[in-house]
């Protein structure tokens, strides 16, 4: 017989690094989750992506058992890093912060294509490529799209 949900926790923690201190202790701790259990596992299962933004949604159950979900690092962060840029521009429409390509765009959408709502590549670089422009991160050369 299937557990009874009681809560989801969603949360971005950096890979390796979960520790009971804020956010992470008060937001599963008011739920009844052992929050050591959760950052022993949640270390062990991301020790390969050191210091790398993870959303991480946590399924508790109502005997304060827990599953969770570790997903890509967001798009924002990817093409933060990609652009070697430090922050987002204030003024994206004016001031320009990096630019892009369209292969590195590319890599992007394919890497975090299972937790987007796109069912074609070309639809993920779409959306990376908005995100960029809302970051002031300019994506240089011509979309694949538009070499017909």
């Amino acid at each position: 017989m299937a557990k009874e949900i009681s809560a989801f926790i969603k949360l971005q923690i950096k890979g390796g690094a979960a520790n009971p201190a804020p956010p992470i202790g008060p937001a599963l701790g008011s739920k009844g989750v052992n929050i050591m259990e959760f950052c022993k596992q949640f270390n062990a299962r991301t020790q390969d992506k050191p210091g790398k933004v993870l959303p991480v949604v946590i399924t508790v159950y109502s005997d304060k058992s827990f599953d969770f979900i570790v997903k890509t690092p967001p798009v924002a962060v990817q093409l933060l890093e990609v652009s070697k840029a430090a922050k987002g521009s204030a003024q994206p429409n004016r001031v320009k912060v990096g630019s892009v390509s369209w292969e590195q765009v590319r890599a992007i959408a394919e890497d975090k294509m299972q937790d987007m709502n796109a069912f074609e590549v070309e639809s993920a670089m779409r959306m990376v490529a908005g995100s960029a422009r809302s970051l002031g991160i300019n994506v240089t050369g011509v979309a694949p799209w538009e070499n017909n």
